[in-house]
């Protein structure tokens, strides 16, 4: 992901989260941080960003800090195919483990995760802007 990509994903980070979009401001942080504690991609398909992804990573710990993929696009295997770079990428960064929030009323997510070997560990109480609930799973890659 560039700062040329900002205005399409902020469109698809609205559409996605219209309750707790991050702003452009904090996305332009994040890309002010790569490649040093951030890594960001996006997917392309007929011309237009149709996912996006982001990882922290700092030390032996990364995390997952988005995951966004377009509702047409859902379960075609892009958000898997963007996490599993992500991991790779925390990999590649010597991290001994990935952690992420995910939303507790987000079972399709919650199922993927677990699917790439995230156990839950804990609940983050109101997490969201709109009061729901974020559960806190992480994976060790080592």
């Amino acid at each position: 992901m560039t700062v040329e990509d900002i205005p399409e994903v902020m469109r698809l980070e609205r559409e996605t989260f219209p309750l707790d979009a991050w702003s452009e401001g904090m996305m332009r942080g994040e890309l002010a941080d790569q490649p040093r504690t951030r890594h960001y991609l996006v997917a392309v398909a007929d011309g237009e960003i149709v996912a996006y992804a982001g990882l922290a990573a700092a030390g032996d710990q990364a995390d997952v800090q988005t995951i966004a993929v377009r509702a047409e696009r859902r379960r075609t295997g892009i958000g898997r195919a963007l996490l599993s770079e992500l991991i790779e990428e925390a990999v590649r960064r010597g991290a001994e483990c990935v952690f992420l929030e995910v939303r507790a009323d987000n079972p399709p997510a919650q199922a993927m995760y677990e699917r790439f070997g995230f156990e839950r560990i804990g609940v983050r109480r109101r997490y969201y802007d709109d009061g729901t609930d974020a559960y806190t799973m992480m994976k060790k890659l080592r």
